[in-house]
């Protein structure tokens, strides 16, 4: 069923052009864990990312586990708060993005980069969970969005959470045409 959730997910994204216009430089993924899931491989996504070709999102290839080290490790770093959060997709950062997200009434988290200490920066893949667990500490709640502004060589990212990648697609979706909309103005 993640499969398939996943590839519903991909359909929905890749018939938005709106979608295109917040997907960030180092492209996006949309990940789902297994219930219970403890490892990457527990972690199904898009092996190559979402990209733009020719104004539309394109999954480069069909979802897979394992395909996601860097959603997948938010994703079960999540699931150690609440293990409902089992979909993650991420966008680019823009002021107005997160601005949208708390008026919908969402529950936003963030942590900064350039508090991460040397030893977790240090460690290849501890710096996804260090994120997490700092953004979970000053929010003391469950986040429905966690991002950050960026660091030195990092690009400022938002990431969606969710229970399911369909909800977390329609969000982000939802989210892109009313930045596009708030832009216009």
């Amino acid at each position: 069923m993640i499969i398939e959730k996943l590839e519903m997910a991909v359909q929905i994204l890749e018939t938005s052009p709106e979608f295109a216009e917040i997907i960030p430089e180092v492209r996006s993924n949309i990940v789902m864990a297994r219930k219970n899931a403890e490892t990457i491989e527990d972690v199904a996504g898009i092996p190559g990312r979402i990209t733009i070709v020719n104004g539309l999102p394109k999954a480069v290839a069909q979802p897979d586990y394992a395909a996601s080290s860097h959603m997948a490790r938010l994703v079960l770093s999540m699931m150690k708060y609440d293990p409902d959060k089992r979909s993650a997709l991420n966008i680019k950062y823009h002021p107005h993005l997160v601005e949208i997200c708390q008026k919908l009434g969402l529950v936003v988290a963030s942590y900064d980069r350039n508090q991460e200490p040397v030893e977790i920066e240090k460690e290849e893949g501890s710096t996804i969970s260090w994120g997490v667990k700092i953004a979970m500490e000053n929010l003391k709640a469950i986040p429905d969005v966690i991002y950050h502004t960026g660091g030195w060589g990092k690009e400022p990212m938002i990431v969606l959470l969710g229970t399911n990648p369909v909800e977390v697609a329609e969000l982000a979706i939802c989210l892109a045409k009313l930045f596009l909309t708030n832009l216009k103005k």
